[in-house]
């Protein structure tokens, strides 16, 4: 059971994280993550990139098959990828694809090469994450309403508003699952969830509230399934207004952040204080990074040393829900005389106003953004890339308060281009360090995601961001 309904079924025509565990079961892509948030092989057995990293060429795996009974060869897979470089499709979840990708073809009899706009290091991460569905499932326009992969389950049913049903796939070319049946069903109250779940009505339930998971700890008929966290939350600060453009300002805001408390308050403990705009899930996150501590005296120290020592207002946005953090955060900045006045937003016009430009936010009178962010690929470049890179200011990209730093974008363009795992690390070390010192962001926690399963399930397990996988059922 989980909060909401599938919006698609169309990996292709989505960007929720709740409809990608629904789909799961009955889509792959040419590779995968496995448990240990490594990249193996899935439909493509071997992927190499050219020594420049613009061209891949991924080798398919022999005799897969569609659900509609058609086979997996270079033209069908070539087909369910370049339908996302088609902006008139409008697919929902293109972009990021679109975004990487020039062309994709055919170039042999068991492989297919993606011709890249420039060098991208982190392919194999974004293959990952981009499922391929059968051409003719696409050609039928039906996709949306009925899945049609490669994956263990094939689809059954979607009764709208009740369930979804996945039957076991029993011409899979890998290992049969051992359940027959999956059904998904939704519901938008956490405690009837949970009820449900207690009773024995429910297998499992996904995401599950901090505050249910401290009573399901004691029930041993219940495993409670933790996620290794990806989702960064933070204040995004608009160092183009005064005194924000200060950076002993933000330092000063970062350090009159007590982490801990937000955590113990908001989140049950369930959460881990920021100490990298990078999350504990990406591959170059760096535990020894130092972020800031809880120093009021050093907070202090720095705005009177910026002239501010008699504080000063801003304004922050936040969309609905988000009052309670922001209230408890307004509370600790009180403390060094800095008055934060909190406007709340209802979700559509807050996420207008968080991508307005600089003339925007000055119009709306808006110094600083509650946000959150996830890189759905596991990879520093789009953890990165979207929030901090100069040419990614807001309404461009993600950078919503209009930081810029020249050393950064270089540093960040060299790793996403740079195959060497290593020295990528190196690289994004480099950046984390420049982000922290710079202070664009009051980085505050990473949330661990929660999910909670019947003890007879074998070991479902989370990908970072909230998608439940059942692979090993």
């Amino acid at each position: 059971m989980q909060t909401e309904a599938p919006r698609s079924m169309d990996p292709g025509n989505h960007t929720a994280t709740f409809t990608r565990s629904v789909l799961d079961p009955m889509y792959e892509g040419l590779t995968r993550f496995n448990q240990q948030l490594q990249i193996v092989p899935a439909l493509a057995t071997e992927l190499k990139a050219s020594s420049d990293a613009t061209i891949w060429t991924a080798k398919l795996r022999q005799n897969v098959f569609f659900h509609d009974g058609s086979r997996l060869d270079p033209a069908a897979a070539a087909a369910s990828f370049t339908r996302l470089l088609d902006p008139a499709r409008g697919l929902a979840g293109a972009s990021s694809f679109r975004a990487a990708v020039q062309t994709v073809k055919p170039c042999g009899p068991e492989e297919i090469c993606f011709f890249l706009k420039q060098p991208y290091a982190a392919m194999p991460n974004l293959l990952a994450i981009t499922p391929i569905v059968s051409p003719l499932g696409d050609l039928k326009r039906d996709l949306d309403r009925r899945a049609d992969g490669t994956g263990p389950y094939v689809f059954s049913e979607w009764k709208t508003g009740d369930y979804v049903l996945e039957k076991r796939n029993e011409h899979y070319w890998g290992p049969k699952p051992k359940v027959r049946l999956l059904k998904w069903i939704w519901s938008t109250e956490s405690s009837l969830m949970n009820m449900a779940l207690v009773a024995r009505e429910i297998d499992l339930v996904n995401p599950l509230p901090p505050v249910f998971a401290e009573a399901l700890c004691s029930d041993k008929n219940v495993r409670l399934i933790e996620g290794k966290s990806a989702a960064v939350f933070w204040i995004a600060l608009n160092v183009l207004s005064k005194p924000l453009n200060d950076v002993r300002v933000r330092r000063a805001l970062n350090y009159a952040i007590d982490r801990n408390a937000l955590i113990r308050s908001q989140l049950r403990g369930y959460g881990l204080p920021a100490n990298s705009p990078l999350a504990p899930a990406d591959f170059a996150y760096d535990p020894a990074i130092r972020g800031y501590a809880y120093d009021l005296s050093k907070a202090k120290t720095l705005l009177s040393s910026a002239g501010c020592a008699k504080g000063f207002s801003l304004n922050l946005a936040v969309q609905e829900g988000q009052t309670g953090i922001a209230q408890a955060i307004a509370g600790m900045w009180a403390q060094v005389n800095v008055t934060l006045n909190i406007r709340q937003m209802e979700t559509g016009v807050y996420a207008q106003s968080i991508f307005g430009g600089p003339q925007q936010k000055r119009d709306q009178d808006i110094q600083a953004v509650f946000a959150s962010w996830t890189s759905s690929s596991l990879d520093a470049e789009y953890q990165l890339g979207p929030l901090y890179r100069t040419k990614s200011w807001a309404p461009a990209g993600a950078n919503l308060g209009f930081y810029s730093n020249g050393r950064l974008d270089a540093i960040l363009n060299a790793a996403a281009r740079e195959l060497d795992l290593n020295r990528r690390k190196e690289l994004y070390a480099q950046a984390q360090e420049i982000i922290i010192a710079d202070a664009p962001h009051v980085l505050l926690y990473y949330s661990k995601d929660l999910a909670a399963a019947r003890a007879t399930l074998k070991e479902p397990w989370i990908f970072p961001g909230g998608e439940v996988q059942l692979e090993n059922e």
